[in-house]
């Protein structure tokens, strides 16, 4: 099923027409008010605006600052690109569920564009202009957990207001749905919140900037986990010997730790640890309805630009430490695993069989290589390559979702034991977040390292790859070094 909305009013600043003065001129709300002019009745209006080397606000404190606001904002950060998203408000929406959500959703984005009306200034730039941004989730069912019910099965949105900044510029694009309800002072609203926010985040910045590494003193209490650690050794023992006997190559088990704070975590504060301690990774949040989907994973899924793509295969981790002489140990010890290589190949392999068909080149790394991402090191084999067609990225994701990394192999029996066995909704958990641009072109990465936060609570989620060797107590320390990327960010976790 399928369900499209235009703005909600709900939860904005209370915004107060000021006169425009140095960069705060009505550039933004003339142009779209000649878009919004140049055709009668409804659709997506939507300018573009090359900011240049104007003092744009930090992407973590303008997130902070609408966040606040109740304005559900969009974090999308990948330090180490110099790549950042802040999406602000609902201009469009559009949710899903079931298997075929993927072509549903990108059905809705085809006759949003179809009828939509794009200006502002001119741009080849990747990411510039409206974007589509949001959760496809693990499974597809409509979520009855109520950590998960903001999140709905999949949710994806058009903001009003989306901040973008590159290596090479800086972009405001502002969008609206006009309709018979929609008053001529629309753009001038838009203008006026974007003046407001980005001086209440300008103003905050130093108030807002928390330390950037090492715990945090909130203690995090563990109020449940699913599954319980006697659960845990019984179901890797049962999966392993399932792929000993052939019935399946491989099948992931994740787990969910429930903890609780003294205080209202800080948010916040835990996306700047993100940031710093794992720059390597795609840093996000997604807020709805007061609860905070935020994380630090270190897996894309898909990314496209025209025909061109690039992928990676993510599977088989060890500990990260300081130290340079004993993180080598380890490397060489990972990559010495039959084990963690064999759960490697499989992911890899998957890649490889489903992107063939679709690709006139492919290119796969020889051999994996190990990367740090926060406080896990990971084999990683890199996977590019150019399509036959220019297909939709929407489309490429529902093609290789969910990876033998998150879900197994083969893939139909693994999700039926995961549904099976697990004992908790995975959620947005593992499965795919991103954005598409009006091109086509996009990203999505797979959601790990991750929790949701609701004011004094939080749900924490890590999964192992279980293959026929796998041992119950190494499936359960690899699970808690995953969990600490987020626990460490958001508190400092109770043994």
């Amino acid at each position: 099923m399928t369900a499209v909305r235009g703005a909600t009013q709900a939860g904005r600043l209370s915004v107060h027409p000021a006169p425009a003065s140095g960069n705060q001129s009505p550039r933004m709300a003339d142009t779209l008010r000649s878009l919004a002019a140049t055709r009668h009745g409804g659709g997506l209006v939507s300018a573009a605006f090359d900011l240049g080397r104007s003092n744009t606000p930090n992407p973590i404190d303008l997130f902070a600052v609408a966040l606040q606001a109740g304005l559900e904002p969009t974090l999308w950060l990948q330090p180490i690109d110099g790549f950042s998203l802040v999406g602000i408000g609902s201009a469009w929406s559009v949710r899903a569920d079931g298997p075929e959500r993927f072509g549903e959703v990108a059905l809705e984005w085809e006759r949003v564009l179809a009828g939509a009306r794009i200006g502002g200034d001119a741009s080849t730039a990747r990411a510039v202009g409206p974007l589509l941004i949001g959760g496809l989730g693990f499974t597809g069912e409509v979520p009855a957990d109520a950590a998960w019910a903001p999140f709905g099965a999949a949710s994806l949105s058009v903001p009003e207001l989306l901040l973008l900044q590159t290596p090479g510029g800086r972009w405001l694009t502002a969008s609206f749905l006009q309709s018979g309800a929609t008053g001529p002072s629309e753009p001038d609203r838009l203008q006026h919140l974007w003046h407001e926010l980005a001086a209440g985040a300008n103003e905050a910045a130093d108030a807002m900037t928390g330390p950037s590494s090492g715990a945090l003193a909130v203690p995090l209490a563990i109020a449940a986990e699913h599954p319980d650690r006697r659960t845990w050794d019984h179901l890797v023992d049962r999966f392993a010997g399932a792929v000993g006997r052939g019935r399946l190559d491989k099948v992931v088990l994740a787990r969910r730790l429930d903890v609780t704070a003294p205080v209202d975590i800080d948010v916040i504060a835990a996306v700047r640890r993100l940031t710093s301690g794992s720059p390597t990774s795609t840093t996000y949040a997604f807020a709805r309805g007061g609860s905070v989907f935020v994380g630090a994973t270190p897996e894309r899924l898909i990314s496209t630009q025209g025909k061109e793509f690039q992928t990676v295969a993510i599977a088989g981790s060890i500990r990260h430490v300081d130290d340079a002489g004993e993180e080598a140990v380890l490397a060489a010890e990972l990559l010495a695993s039959d084990k963690d290589r064999e759960e490697h190949e499989i992911v890899v392999e998957m890649l490889r069989t489903n992107l063939e068909p679709v690709a006139t080149e492919l290119h796969v790394a020889p051999s994996p290589v190990v990367a740090t991402f926060g406080t896990v090191q990971h084999l990683v084999t890199t996977v590019t390559g150019r399509l036959r067609d220019r297909a939709g990225i929407l489309s490429l994701a529902g093609l290789l979702h969910p990876t033998p990394a998150v879900g197994g192999e083969p893939r139909g029996l693994a999700l039926e034991l995961i549904a099976e066995h697990e004992g908790f909704e995975r959620g947005w958990y593992a499965g795919p977040i991103g954005w598409v641009g009006a091109d086509g072109d996009g990203e999505f990465v797979v959601a790990l390292r991750c929790g949701v936060v609701s004011g004094s609570t939080a749900a924490l989620f890590a999964g192992c790859g279980i293959v026929a060797d796998s041992d119950p107590a190494r499936e359960w320390e690899e699970s808690r070094n995953k969990m600490q990327v987020v626990a460490g960010a958001l508190g400092e976790l109770q043994s």
